[in-house]
């Protein structure tokens, strides 16, 4: 059985420049495929609000939700490294309310960490409230989707000369304040290139070039996720339509009548079949 990763590993694999794996996962059947690839890190994403809940976006998806997926993850994983996203709405109010529901990700679902997006100065704050409680956090800048609309969309980030220097500022910060992992996202690679060497901490990118670690979506690069994916996703496998095509296949099976077959069913002794036919005429005459 693998060793359990740590955030000890984690930094080990930065320094021995070992590339770190890690996807996304949002129920027990995704976490053991992760976890039978051998992936260093989980993330149980907020993304799940759109990919297996059917939000628009990442922002409408509640604590309590989170929570279920989360706990569904963690029975799946047994080795790999587990990080929660906190959600939306979570956390904007106060430290102290950033505190109280990271502590319910580590004790109702047993988070190795937690992550939380942005790097201005209101979530710097929160970074280093709940480190400080003991807790690691994944920092995430860059595109950040709760914050997407203040940003202009869902586009990249760190191509203008005033965002680029916002992503140098903010990776720079977010590890003063105590985060332990970093994720950059949508960001050009060459600027992305520009702080990577002045971060001590392990950086996951996703669509930001090499970094020390990769992660993407399990649904996107397994071709489940319908419609167009983002530019940076690549599609390993294409389940969706195999699963389509199962399913199609079973459904012409069931109303041909060749679905269930002999070999589908389960055999009854004449004891049996004799107590059931008199049961009914029982029942039947009185």
């Amino acid at each position: 059985m693998r060793a359990q990763v740590t955030l000890q590993r984690l930094t080990e694999m930065k320094a021995h420049r070992e590339p770190i794996v890690m996807v996304t996962a949002y129920d027990y059947p995704t976490a053991r495929t992760a976890e039978h690839a051998e992936v260093d890190m989980v993330l149980v994403g907020d993304s799940g609000a759109q990919v297996v809940l059917g939000h628009d976006s990442t922002v409408a998806v509640t604590v309590e939700e989170m929570l279920v997926l989360a706990r569904a993850v963690r029975r799946g994983v047994r080795s790999a490294f587990v990080v929660c996203d906190l959600p939306f709405g979570s956390t904007e109010v106060s430290d102290e309310q950033a505190i109280a529901t990271a502590v319910r990700f580590v004790k109702e679902a047993g988070a190795d960490a937690v992550k939380l997006e942005g790097g201005g100065d209101a979530r710097l704050s929160r970074i280093r409230a709940i480190a400080e409680a003991g807790i690691p956090v994944v920092a995430h800048i860059g595109l950040t989707p709760q914050t997407a609309v203040a940003l202009g969309g869902l586009r990249a980030q760190g191509r203008t000369a005033e965002s680029a220097a916002r992503i140098v500022r903010e990776a720079l910060a977010v590890q003063e304040a105590g985060a332990s992992v970093l994720v950059i996202e949508a960001v050009p690679a060459e600027v992305a290139a520009v702080v990577l060497p002045a971060l001590e901490i392990p950086v996951i990118g996703i669509g930001a070039g090499p970094a020390d670690g990769q992660v993407l979506v399990l649904h996107d690069l397994l071709g489940i996720t319908e419609g167009k994916t983002a530019a940076f996703v690549k599609r390993y496998a294409s389940v969706g339509p195999d699963m389509v095509a199962g399913v199609e296949a079973y459904a012409r099976e069931v109303r041909g009548g060749v679905f269930p077959g002999p070999e589908h069913v389960y055999a009854a002794t004449d004891v049996a079949i004799e107590a059931a036919r008199a049961e009914l005429a029982a029942r039947s005459a009185g």
